[in-house]
């Protein structure tokens, strides 16, 4: 099991919110995502033998949003 923290860009209400979210869990092997919407971030657990940091970037990215690692 792993967790990762991923700065998010574009969200700017409760509805953006919900499909970053639903974006996160939509990929296999997520199966706990907390986002911040005030502070823009996305917490995310999933297990690291089906899923990566990558591919769970990628499904927030082809939601509309910007998505990445802490610099």
């Amino acid at each position: 099991m792993a967790n990762v923290s991923l700065n998010v860009k574009g969200m700017t209400c409760d509805h953006c919110r919900g499909r970053v979210e639903t974006a996160a869990k939509s990929v296999d092997g997520v199966f706990g995502v907390y986002v911040d919407l005030n502070e823009g971030f996305a917490e995310v657990d999933f297990d690291d033998t089906k899923t990566d940091a990558a591919t769970i970037i990628n499904a927030i990215k082809s939601a509309g949003y910007e998505a990445a690692l802490p610099e």
